[in-house]
């Protein structure tokens, strides 16, 4: 499982119910119900990711949650903005054994690089859409 591109971790650390998703660039990445409902997708997810991805200090962005992954290597940070979830893989931490503080704040930092400057790298949808 080492190889796995990041692209791969994100599609298995997804609940596979949800298929329309939109990733950015410091991996944190969106879900949307129904993604046929949005008139222009790239425009939609840079609008949440700009409101909800930067993290300002005492604001709801600053809270998180780590949740462990069975299904590939790494973690999930979510936080602030409804189905947006940021993925960490193990590599990026110093730490071999890191606590969810580490996790957590290393995805925060991710995130708020994404809603500062939201890179589109990949939209996936489902075979409906």
């Amino acid at each position: 499982m080492k190889n796995l591109s990041t692209l791969e971790h994100v599609n298995l650390a997804i609940n596979p119910q949800f298929q329309d998703w939109v990733l950015f660039k410091n991996d944190t990445y969106i879900i949307f119900d129904d993604i046929t409902a949005v008139e222009n997708v790239q425009e939609e997810a840079t609008r949440l990711m700009k409101e909800f991805g930067p993290v300002f200090a005492g604001g709801p962005a600053g809270d998180f949650n780590v949740i462990h992954l069975n299904s590939t290597e790494g973690w999930l940070v979510s936080g602030h903005g409804y189905g947006m979830y940021t993925y960490v893989h193990p590599s990026e931490l110093d730490n071999e054994t890191p606590n969810d503080l580490e996790i957590g704040l290393l995805g925060r930092s991710k995130r708020n690089s994404d809603g500062e400057n939201p890179e589109i790298v990949h939209i996936n949808r489902s075979n409906n859409s």
